[in-house]
């Protein structure tokens, strides 16, 4: 097994990450708060992985071991929180909703890290403010441990325009549909229609920094139709797909 970096203070800064490009898993004694500017960062622990397009980012506790991927050009920002700071009282991978305000707050705050004065102490202040009041956003495809919950998920997640019911992928697979069901709400904390939609979003989404077209991406995720897909994206990331492929 490879060794996973420790890093003692969670960096704060901003950097640009190529399409693919990744940070390797490491942990830190800090709290981070990841966010995208441009592009999809994923951020990938043993329970899951989690991704934020610019309408969000991911609050990563103290001493979790994670990953970070790039998709797409990443321009990433990191804002690092003592251990003891944390105003949202959260233990575990989050994802949040970043208004405009606090996508300004953190790009501002991430762009000069070693800035020490007042002023920047001041932002620092507003940004925590902000950073209370952001809703949590269920931006989550959560990793199954189940071998015959495992198996179903590999299907869905290997081609997400498979439209097959769970009785057809339990019959697949030898296991029962009820005993399916049963997992994906006590392992995974949804339904199978739920993590399907989550795995096709975040299937979308690398698509979309690829620049891949809005009815092409629709079509490979497998919704009946364009404005069925943009429909779902809007409600999940609060601005349309076509909006997504134009950011910075």
């Amino acid at each position: 097994m490879p060794d996973i970096r420790h890093l003692p203070k969670a960096p704060t800064r901003s950097r640009s990450l190529a399409a693919g490009e990744r940070i390797d898993a490491h942990h830190h004694d800090d709290h981070q708060i990841v966010y995208a500017g441009s592009g999809l960062v994923a951020v990938t622990t043993d329970a899951g992985t989690w991704f934020a397009p610019g309408t969000r980012a991911i609050w990563v506790p103290a001493g979790t071991v994670h990953a970070h991927r790039a998709y797409g050009h990443l321009d990433l920002h990191l804002v690092g929180l003592p251990a003891d700071d944390n105003p949202l009282g959260l233990d575990a991978p989050t994802v949040l909703t970043v208004s405009p305000l606090l996508r300004e707050l953190i790009l501002a705050y991430t762009g000069a890290p070693d800035d020490t004065s007042a002023e920047r102490r001041r932002l620092r202040a507003v940004l925590r403010d902000q950073l209370r009041a952001s809703p949590q956003q269920p931006v989550q495809l959560p990793a199954p441990t189940d071998p015959r919950l495992a198996a179903v998920c590999a299907i869905v997640h290997d081609d997400p325009a498979d439209a097959r019911t769970l009785a057809d992928l339990a019959a697949e697979t030898g296991t029962g549909e009820r005993t399916l069901s049963r997992l994906f709400r006590t392992e995974l904390g949804m339904t199978f229609p739920q993590w399907r939609t989550q795995s096709r979003l975040y299937h979308a989404l690398r698509m979309l920094a690829d620049d891949t077209p809005v009815t092409t991406v629709a079509h490979r995720c497998g919704w009946s139709s364009s404005s069925a897909f943009i429909d779902v994206f809007r409600r999940s990331f609060g601005y349309t797909p076509g909006a997504h492929r134009r950011r910075p």
